[in-house]
């Protein structure tokens, strides 16, 4: 006699999803799930082009996070090619990833999630958005579309556009860092850490009035996976991996990417296209690990920049062992921001940025390559299959969005029992279980938004067929 609800389709993420959530005959949330809805076909259709050119190819996964998927593939083609590439190309693949950070970031914080709780939860919807902010705080918002811009201005300074640059090929970069592009970063900076202190310092006064949702948006234990330097540092781009537990506690570590099948299982669901990955020491569906800025402040032990390892402290005391609050995913995503700004000024003053060769050449040296970067969402991995020819036989691609998708399941359940009950059926309670996916700022596809509201109904249906309830929007 359990009943449904289903939220179709959750708004402000990238991508397309819905949510259903089972009651019982008492109106109790017994379970909640998140569906992805839509299916793109990548790894299949890449198959059988040179694995060359995948970085561009693989790039249009995403209009928002292209740079992580070039990077990463990239990576892969190194690995195919058996090659280290040259210091100046590394730097200069780092300092194009710290600006996809910093764009994506900026779109998540401002654009995305802070509608929610900067508007009110019980602001009407047709306000709770970005146009809303832009009315209600007409600076920050235009401080927020400017940061992201200047996070873009870093990738097109050095790929040439801002979406989709032909850059990054298989042994470094096509093309170096100028001096009018150098001073062209540099002199965005000033701005850049004003706008990254003041969103700081609004997250951190919120959370004084926000502590119900700490308790309850997506507050659970689960392992936490990310790489870290050699010295256990904030990591975004190469380095190893490393897992630790909800009390802080190492579980793994400098685990080599190359050989990530060792320890990284995927489980294929019925309700939904996205794989849900494991720890397989622990098997499935306890070996449940959170990725992306909450896992990457919660497994290393500085970031490396003085602002950063500041901020990185007060977030560890957050928590007791790791920060296990999912809402805090908001916090940890700025001091990631604050921080990848450090890690631009310093680069710039990087005189190996600029000195020696960007590329190193080779031909197929292995027949199996496995690329790993940080994006913005979390770890991404490139796992690909050659022939002698270079030709691709097989492509697995393990993106952010999917190590999460336990989480996210965990996180509309806890969300939905504290907030459901009976039959009523209130939009704000809608807006917060969809904000429990937002918290992780998940990219599903590279579909674009529509301008202006996207419909919703969820009905409360009996298992006669017959509705009890309904609510529609747009």
């Amino acid at each position: 006699m359990s009943k449904r609800i289903i939220i179709d389709p959750v708004t402000r993420i990238e991508g397309h999803a819905k949510i259903s959530i089972y009651l019982d005959d008492a109106g109790q949330v017994t379970d909640a799930e998140f569906h992805v809805v839509e299916f793109r076909g990548f790894e299949k259709f890449c198959e059988g082009r040179p694995f060359s050119e995948m970085p561009g190819i693989t790039q249009r996964i995403c209009g928002i996070c292209p740079v992580s998927h070039m990077l990463a593939s990239a990576n892969a083609g190194d690995a195919l090619m058996a090659v280290s590439i040259p210091p100046a190309a590394d730097k200069l693949r780092r300092l194009v990833n710290l600006g996809q950070i910093i764009q994506s970031h900026a779109l998540s914080f401002f654009h995305l999630s802070a509608p929610d709780f900067l508007l009110g939860w019980e602001t009407p919807v047709a306000q709770r958005n970005v146009f809303g902010l832009i009315q209600s705080n007409t600076d920050l918002a235009r401080a927020g579309i400017r940061l992201r811009q200047f996070g873009q201005e870093i990738i097109e300074v050095l790929g040439g556009k801002k979406i989709h640059p032909a850059w990054a090929v298989p042994g470094g970069v096509r093309s170096g860092l100028s001096d009018e592009g150098r001073a062209k970063i540099r002199a965005w900076l000033p701005e850049a850490y004003a706008t990254a202190r003041v969103a700081l310092d609004l997250f951190k006064h919120t959370l004084e009035s926000h502590q119900t949702e700490v308790e309850v948006f997506g507050n659970f234990s689960s392992l936490f996976m990310g790489l870290v330097t050699p010295d256990g540092s904030w990591e975004h781009h190469g380095g190893k991996l490393r897992f630790t537990s909800s009390e802080g506690a190492l579980v793994a570590d400098q685990l080599d990417p190359q050989t990530y099948f060792d320890y990284l299982g995927e489980s294929g669901e019925s309700n939904s296209y996205l794989k849900s990955p494991y720890y397989t020491p622990l098997g499935f569906p306890k070996g449940i690990y959170r990725v992306g800025p909450l896992a990457r402040l919660n497994i290393c032990e500085r970031m490396g920049v003085p602002q950063g390892d500041q901020e990185l402290a007060n977030f560890k005391s957050m928590g007791q062992g790791a920060v296990t609050s999912s809402f805090l995913y908001h916090y940890a995503r700025l001091i990631e921001l604050l921080s990848a700004i450090e890690f631009v000024e310093r680069y710039l003053d990087d005189p190996e940025l600029t000195t020696g060769p960007l590329r190193a050449d080779a031909g197929i040296n292995q027949l199996r390559g496995v690329g790993v970067s940080e994006a913005p969402r979390g770890t991404l991995f490139h796992d690909y299959t050659v022939d002698r020819d270079g030709l691709l036989q097989k492509v697995n691609l393990i993106v952010a969005t999917g190590q999460n998708n336990l989480a996210m399941n965990l996180t509309v359940a806890q969300i939905a029992r504290h907030y459901l009950r009976g039959q009523e059926i209130s939009e704000p309670m809608l807006n917060r279980i969809e904000h429990g996916i937002r918290c992780y700022d998940p990219c599903l596809s590279c579909s674009t938004h529509a301008v202006g509201q996207m419909p919703l109904r969820v009905r409360l249906i009996a298992p006669d067929g017959a509705v009890l309830n309904e609510v529609a929007r747009g």
